[in-house]
C-alpha cells in the first residue's frame, strides 16, 4: 500500500502545497461537521429576528459534544421557487449579506469553521453576471466563510480554488462525491458516502493524503455506529447531519455519547492522523477488533473499534517490548500495565459491543494535554454506552392554529360561499427526497406521524373564499389604511417601486409577501388564511377532479413545450385540454421556464379555470399560502396551486404541485428568506 501511494503520487503529478496553506490548516483538526439547514429553529428566531448561533451550538454540545465546522445550507429544497439563484438565496437570509457575515462571526467566536454549498446544477435561475468561480469566491470572502461544499459534484474543479486564491481568500473545497486522485491537490475535504462491511475499509483519500479530511456521511442512516467506527478507524471526521431537508433524523442518545467520546479523542490526538506511517489493520488478538496504528516521533496512538455485537475484554494486542515505554488506555483514561512475555508486551483492556478504544504509547510521562484528555475520558466513560438509549424516534409535528373569524351572515364582496359537506381529503407531498419514510411531509392533526401520503374523510363547515387571489391593488389599499411595514423588510414587495406596484400590474396577484405579511392582511380584512383542506375542497368539490376545471392537462404538447420529464402528470393519466389560439382561453397560464422569471397573469385572465364552485385562478399562476406546521426543529408552510414559473435544467428545483391531490411544502426561516415572486395568497371567512 505504501508503494502504491508513492507510485500514484508520481502518476498524477501530485502537488500537496495547498495542505500547507495557513488558511487551510484547520481541516486537519475538524472532525465533526453537521449540515445545518438555515430553517432550523435552533439557528434562527423569527420572532426575535435574531440568529441564535449560541443556542444551536449549545444544543449540539449538550447532545454529542459539539462541532468543529458547520455546513450552512440555504438553497435546496426551496431553490427554484422563483428565479433567485443559489447566491441570492444566501443574500435573502435575515440581515442580507451583513447579517450573514455577523452570523459567521458568531460561529468563529465559538471556534467553529463555516462552509456554504455550491450547486452547479443551478443553471436555470438568473445568471450571476460573471463566472461562477468568481461569483462564489467573492461572496464567500465578503461573508468570511471558510469553505465550500460541492453539492452532487465528483470533485470541485480547480478553477474555483484558483478564483478564491486570486482574491487572497483560500477556501476549503469539499465535493459531495469522490474526485479523481489528482483532485485531492485542491479538494482538501471530501464527503465519504460508503457502504459498510464488517471489516472497515481503508479510506483511499486519507491513505493518499493523510492531511486530507473526509467527513463520513449517511444522512438517512438511523444507526450511526457504522459511520462513526469507520471514521475512527481511519482517523477522519463525521457529518453529523440530522435536519435532512426539514425531515428530522436525530442522533440517538447512544450515538450522541459515542460521538462525544470519539470526537474528544480525535481532537486531542489530531497531529497523529497526519502521519505517513499510518498502519491500518494493526494485528489484534480478538475476532472483530480492528485497529489503526499512528506513529508520530517517539509516540504512537492506536484507534480501535469493536465490530462485534458483544463486549470483548482481556488480551487485545501485542507490541514490541521497549524499556521505559508506557501505555495508556485513552478511552477509559487509565494507564495499562502490560504483560511482558519475552520481547513482547501484551495489552489488556475492555471494548464494548460496537464500541471504541484508543491506546497511547509514550516513553515516560504523558504531556499535560494528554493527562487532561485522560481525566475527561475517565469521567465520560464511567457510564457505559449500553446505558444510553439507542431507540430512534421521529419528531411529532403540530399544526399552527388559525383563529376563526367573525362569522359572516351574507356573502362578502369578492367572495364565494362554499357550502359545507362530507369530503374525502386525499393529498400527497411531492418532496424530491425522503421516499415514504416516517417524518417526510407533514402530520395532520388526525395522524400519528408526518408522512407523504394522506387520506381522511372529514366534515367541511361552510365558509367564504376569495374568488381571486389578493391583488397588488388590494394589498396597496391595506398598506394605505394600516401603514403596515414588517420589521424584517428584506424582499418585501420586491417588485414594487416607491411604495406602489408597477404600472399595469394592479390586477396581478401580490407576491413577495411572507406568510406573516399575508396573515396581517387577512386580519385587517376581517378574514383569515385557509386551511389546506378548505382550499382543496374549494378547488375540487366532491367529484375527485384532478384540476379545478376538470381532468384535462392544459400544458400538453399541443399548446406548450415544457420539459416532459418535469411534468407532474403522466401522459397516460389524463387527456389534453383543447382551446383556440388565444392563450387566455386556457384554464391556467402556460409555464415559464426562462432564467428570468416573467410576470404572473392577471387574476381574471383565465376564466376557463374556474373550480366547481366558481373560484378562479387556483392553479398555475401563483402558489398560495395555507397552513403552517412546526416541530422542535423546523417550520414549514403548505403551498397550493403551483405557479407559472419553474426554472429548467435540473430535477433538484422546487417541484410544482398543480394537481388537486398534491401540495408543496416550503421550509420557512424568516420573512426575508420566505418571500417569493411566485407565492401569493387568498383569504377565507367563516360562515354563520
Amino acid at each position: 500500500m505504501t508503494h502504491w501511494r508513492m507510485e500514484e503520487h508520481i502518476r498524477i503529478g501530485y502537488d500537496s502545497s495547498r495542505y500547507a496553506l495557513p488558511q487551510l490548516q484547520w481541516i486537519q483538526h475538524s472532525f465533526i461537521q453537521p449540515q445545518m439547514m438555515v430553517h432550523d429553529r435552533y439557528f434562527y428566531d423569527p420572532i426575535a429576528g435574531q440568529y441564535t448561533v449560541d443556542k444551536y451550538l449549545d444544543d449540539l454540545e449538550k447532545r454529542y459534544g459539539g462541532i468543529d465546522a458547520v455546513l450552512v445550507w440555504a438553497v435546496y429544497p426551496n431553490a427554484g421557487i422563483d428565479d433567485r439563484n443559489q447566491l441570492d438565496m444566501v443574500r435573502s437570509m435575515p440581515g442580507g449579506v451583513e447579517g450573514v457575515r455577523k452570523m459567521v462571526e458568531d460561529f468563529h467566536r465559538r471556534g467553529v469553521r463555516v462552509l456554504f454549498p455550491m450547486m452547479m446544477w443551478d443553471q436555470g435561475t438568473h445568471d450571476p453576471g460573471k463566472p461562477w468561480p468568481n461569483a462564489i469566491a467573492e461572496l464567500m470572502k465578503e461573508i468570511d466563510a471558510d469553505g465550500i461544499n460541492g453539492d452532487t459534484q465528483e470533485g470541485v474543479p480547480l478553477a474555483f480554488s484558483l478564483a478564491a486564491e486570486k482574491i487572497n481568500h483560500p477556501l476549503a473545497f469539499e465535493p459531495e462525491r469522490g474526485p479523481a486522485d489528482e483532485g485531492l491537490a485542491w479538494n482538501v475535504l471530501t464527503w465519504g458516502q460508503y457502504k459498510y462491511e464488517f471489516a472497515p475499509k481503508v479510506d483511499r483519500y486519507r491513505w493518499l493524503e493523510p492531511r486530507h479530511q473526509v467527513n463520513i456521511q449517511g444522512r438517512w442512516d438511523r444507526d450511526k455506529a457504522d459511520a462513526l467506527q469507520y471514521a475512527f478507524f481511519n482517523g477522519e471526521g463525521w457529518e453529523s447531519w440530522e435536519n435532512v431537508w426539514g425531515i428530522w433524523n436525530g442522533v440517538t442518545p447512544r450515538d450522541g455519547e459515542a460521538t462525544r467520546r470519539v470526537a474528544t479523542i480525535e481532537r486531542a490526538v489530531a497531529p497523529f492522523f497526519a502521519s505517513t506511517g499510518w498502519e491500518p489493520y494493526y494485528p489484534m488478538s480478538r475476532y472483530g477488533i480492528y485497529a489503526s496504528r499512528w506513529p508520530l516521533g517517539e509516540q504512537t496512538v492506536w484507534t480501535i473499534v469493536n465490530r462485534n455485537e458483544y463486549d470483548v475484554d482481556g488480551e487485545q494486542m501485542t507490541v514490541p517490548h521497549r524499556d521505559g515505554m508506557r501505555y495508556f488506555d485513552l478511552y477509559h483514561g487509565v494507564e495499562l500495565k502490560p504483560l511482558t512475555e519475552g520481547k513482547e508486551d501484551i495489552l489488556q483492556f475492555a471494548l464494548e459491543a460496537h464500541g471504541y478504544g484508543a491506546v497511547l504509547a509514550v516513553a515516560g510521562e504523558p504531556n499535560a494535554p494528554i493527562k487532561e484528555l485522560m481525566t475527561k475520558m475517565a469521567q465520560m466513560t464511567a457510564k457505559p454506552l449500553s446505558d444510553y438509549s439507542h431507540e430512534w424516534t421521529a419528531l411529532p409535528q403540530k399544526l399552527v392554529e388559525i383563529a376563526p373569524t367573525q362569522p359572516a351572515t351574507s356573502t362578502p364582496e369578492g367572495m364565494i360561499r362554499i357550502e359545507g359537506g362530507n369530503f374525502n381529503f386525499k393529498v400527497e407531498g411531492i418532496e424530491i427526497e425522503g421516499s415514504n419514510d416516517i417524518g417526510v411531509d407533514v402530520q395532520y392533526p388526525w395522524e400519528s406521524s408526518a408522512q407523504r401520503f394522506h387520506e381522511h374523510r372529514m366534515q367541511i363547515k361552510p365558509f367564504y373564499i376569495d374568488k381571486y387571489p389578493v391583488t397588488n391593488a388590494e394589498f396597496k389599499k391595506f398598506l394605505d389604511a394600516s401603514h403596515y411595514h414588517p420589521k424584517d423588510d428584506l424582499n418585501f414587495l420586491k417588485d414594487w417601486k416607491s411604495g406602489t406596484y408597477p404600472a399595469g400590474t394592479a390586477n396581478k396577484p401580490v407576491t413577495w409577501v411572507s406568510l406573516e405579511d399575508a396573515r396581517e392582511y387577512a386580519k385587517w380584512a376581517g378574514k383569515r388564511l385557509p386551511h389546506e383542506w378548505e382550499w382543496q375542497y374549494a378547488a375540487q368539490g366532491n367529484d375527485g377532479r384532478i384540476y379545478p376545471w376538470g381532468n384535462c392537462d392544459w400544458q400538453s404538447a399541443a399548446h406548450s413545450s415544457p420539459d416532459p420529464s418535469r411534468s407532474p402528470i403522466s401522459a397516460s393519466s389524463i387527456t389534453p385540454c383543447h382551446w383556440g389560439t388565444n392563450p387566455n382561453d386556457a384554464p391556467a397560464p402556460i409555464s415559464d421556464h426562462g432564467r428570468v422569471m416573467g410576470p404572473a397573469s392577471d387574476v381574471d385572465a383565465h376564466p376557463n379555470g374556474a373550480s366547481p364552485f366558481g373560484v378562479m385562478d387556483m392553479v398555475g399562476n401563483v402558489w398560495q399560502w395555507t397552513d403552517e406546521y412546526v416541530d422542535d426543529h423546523t417550520r414549514a408552510a403548505i403551498l397550493r396551486g403551483g405557479s407559472h414559473y419553474r426554472p429548467s435544467g435540473s430535477l433538484w428545483y422546487f417541484p410544482e404541485a398543480y394537481r388537486n391531490d398534491q401540495h408543496g411544502k416550503l421550509l420557512l426561516m424568516a420573512p426575508s428568506y420566505d418571500r417569493s415572486g411566485t407565492v401569493g395568497f387568498r383569504c377565507v371567512k367563516d360562515a354563520q
